[in-house]
């Protein structure tokens, strides 16, 4: 059993209130969870009106299907524009 982690760092510079960033987070949540099937969550920088960080977990029986679906997420996110990618960190647990 491989367990993928994949922190993600976000800049939401349209975001002028915790409100509005939430509603960024939720959305960007939402799609990933519904679209990759994984847990996804922000773990960092709650009271931060312009950062987020996820924390994105999937789980597999193969290390080289985690990677895979980890650099999807990341990739969707830089593509989809609803907030900047600013760094992330995947790793694969044994």
């Amino acid at each position: 059993m491989h367990i993928g982690i994949c922190t993600i760092w976000l800049r939401i510079s349209e975001s002028h209130s915790l409100k509005q960033k939430r509603q960024i987070v939720k959305s960007v949540t939402d799609q990933l969870k519904n679209r990759f099937n994984i847990a996804v969550a922000e773990v960092d920088a709650l009271d931060a009106h312009q950062q987020a960080v996820l924390g994105v977990v999937s789980i597999s029986n193969n290390s080289r299907h985690l990677n895979r679906v980890l650099s999807y997420v990341v990739n969707f996110i830089e593509e989809t524009c609803l907030a900047e990618l600013t760094d992330y960190e995947i790793e694969i647990l044994s």
